[in-house]
């Protein structure tokens, strides 16, 4: 028999740590494992007839899952994959650093081991002493990227288009990217900007005045709206890792990105970070993308993660098998 790997999933969009888990079932690990993927109120009635061989535990922590972790611990071996929290959240997010770190310690020291996104984040568990160096490893998310990578490379256009898609969100800063908008001329640059969110109302009434914005609402076709554009802005105020950075080079696109969490670890040689939270210097840094060799970054960007998802998958897989 295979061994039956328990995905616990909250989080029901279409990105995020949801999108992550259903292309990893789908892919090539499920001729050696079987997956099955579940809310944990779905699981919690389960447990003993599922018998799982793992359980990954993809929730943000928090002191309501406490007990869940605990209890859930008796059936089978369970890691926390960590995809929520970081130094970025912790600045902007955390009004009690104590509590906060009081948590987590708690969360991590009841499971088998924690997974990070990324090395920043790593560093930053660590350097908060939140967990045992022992129980933490590294494994970079990514995605089935066929079809980005397929792309071809085109001319900038003229105004230059810089692309923006994701949860509107405090998270993603897209606040923070129309304001810088607003301070470049609409003739050399516009703006295609989709996703939804929470944050719906404050997105339209900041792009209202601004003649070269376009709002497209949710991006069903992420390849093809990639192809449109000419660069990618990141201008996340916290991003643990950021798979959209990861589609943007794979489309051969340069990334604009904030320095912030792993984020920074992503853009080398293949686009710009700008201080987070700063909008003249984000508008600055598109201001000066004529003056680059956008060319140059897409190649390099897109050579950086031609095999991301391979090398992922293969890291899963021994994952898997190291922990049983």
């Amino acid at each position: 028999m295979k061994p039956k790997i328990l995905h616990l999933i909250g989080d029901k969009r279409a990105g995020g740590s949801n999108r992550l888990v259903k292309q990893l079932v789908k892919s090539k690990l499920r001729e050696s494992f079987d997956f099955l993927v579940l809310r944990l109120e779905e699981a919690k009635p389960q447990f003993k007839n599922l018998k799982p061989d793992i359980i990954i535990f993809h929730y943000p922590c928090a002191w309501k899952y406490l007990l869940d972790l605990f209890l859930i611990k008796k059936y089978s071996k369970v890691f926390i994959y960590d995809h929520h929290y970081c130094e970025g959240f912790e600045r902007e997010q955390v009004p009690s650093l104590f509590r906060f770190h009081l948590m987590l310690r708690l969360a991590y020291s009841l499971v088998d081991g924690v997974l990070c996104v990324s090395q920043a984040q790593h560093q930053w568990m660590l350097a908060r002493r939140l967990v045992s160096p022992e129980k933490v490893r590294v494994i970079s998310p990514a995605s089935a990227m066929d079809e980005m990578l397929k792309i071809p490379s085109k001319m900038p256009s003229c105004p230059l288009i810089i692309g923006a898609y994701g949860r509107f969100a405090r998270q993603k800063g897209f606040d923070l990217l129309l304001k810088a908008f607003a301070l470049l001329p609409p003739e050399q640059f516009q703006l295609h900007l989709g996703g939804y969110g929470p944050d719906e109302e404050q997105i339209k009434a900041l792009a209202r005045e601004l003649p070269h914005v376009k709002l497209l609402g949710t991006i069903t076709d992420v390849p093809a709206f990639l192809a449109a554009c000419d660069a990618i802005a990141i201008p996340s105020r916290w991003e643990p890792w950021g798979l959209t950075c990861l589609e943007a080079k794979a489309a051969g696109k340069p990334v604009i990105a904030a320095a912030v969490d792993g984020l920074c670890e992503q853009v080398r040689d293949c686009g710009v970070l700008v201080p987070a939270n700063d909008v003249e210097k984000l508008a600055n840094a598109i201001a000066s993308l004529p003056k680059q060799n956008l060319e140059a970054w897409g190649k390099t960007g897109r050579n950086l993660v031609i095999n991301a998802w391979e090398e992922f998958c293969d890291r899963t897989q021994e994952f898997f098998i190291w922990v049983r």
